[in-house]
């Protein structure tokens, strides 16, 4: 973990020089490239196989990080070789590990929060269960979800845009200020109190490679946004989000695919 020189002193500066905080998962990937998924029982040959960083709230901190986020991760791993590897992992992306703890009990935490210097709290549910506790609703400024978790969420179907909508407008009921369902290739919706007509934010048609982190790309950049960009309109905050996550899906893997951002055009920034 990262030292502190003076006891105190410069752990607190390097936790309130951080504009995204994310509380949430660091996973170890372990992936293998096939053909086809097997069947039950069936044993197939892989064609490559490689270890990468991954977890959901870990995933937004790296790719906000890329993006020139200060940013602090708030999680436990294993005290084991993974747990070391991911220490070092974060470190090398520029997240500060203050409060990245290690313990001999299993990783805890799927659900991501992250806080700018304006105390706005992007919550994504991932993964979501029906009975989410009320608060959750009520304490996100930008409630962040995707189609299969909106389903949980609500009970409804989300299976394209406008069924999105209807869900957004559920979820917004619940006291969310900003519901923003995300729908892959098809973009986002997007509803908020002060405009509580469901709309549609396209996203560019990309050949996908490989989509796995794709959602927390766009969480991760909108969190960015939020911290670094205020003054944009939500609206241009989800098309510039959507966009780096359209980058994402271009190129293998999870956080190895995230763009930096002298990688992106200067026009996202």
């Amino acid at each position: 973990m990262a030292a502190c020189g003076e006891p105190g002193k410069q752990c607190q500066e390097e936790v309130a020089a951080a504009a995204v905080v994310v509380v949430g998962s660091c996973m170890t990937d372990l992936v293998s490239l096939t053909a086809r998924l097997p069947k039950i029982g069936e044993t197939i040959h892989g064609h490559k196989f490689f270890i990468g960083f991954g977890g959901k709230g870990a995933n937004q901190c790296v790719q906000a990080a890329r993006l020139g986020a200060k940013t602090s991760m708030v999680c436990k791993v294993g005290k084991d070789s993974f747990g070391n590897d991911y220490i070092e992992n974060l470190k090398q992306n520029g997240i500060s590990t203050e409060f990245t703890y290690q313990t001999k009990d299993a990783a805890t935490g799927a659900a991501s929060i992250i806080v700018n210097d304006e105390v706005k709290t992007l919550f994504n549910p991932a993964p979501a269960i029906a009975d989410l506790a009320p608060q959750f609703y009520a304490l996100s400024d930008v409630f962040c979800c995707n189609e299969s978790e909106a389903e949980i969420l609500t009970g409804l179907t989300v299976s394209s845009p406008e069924e999105a909508g209807k869900a957004a407008l559920v979820l917004l009921r619940r006291g969310c200020q900003v519901v923003v369902i995300t729908l892959g290739a098809e973009g986002c919706m997007m509803v908020s109190q002060t405009d509580p007509v469901p709309k549609h934010v396209h996203t560019e048609k990309v050949k996908a490679v490989d989509t796995t982190g794709a959602g927390d790309s766009f969480v991760g950049a909108l969190a960015f946004y939020l911290a670094y960009h205020p003054h944009l309109s939500l609206e241009e905050m989800l098309q510039r989000s959507n966009r780096i996550a359209a980058v994402s899906v271009q190129t293998a893997g999870t956080q190895t695919s995230y763009p930096f951002k002298e990688d992106l055009p200067p026009t996202l920034f």
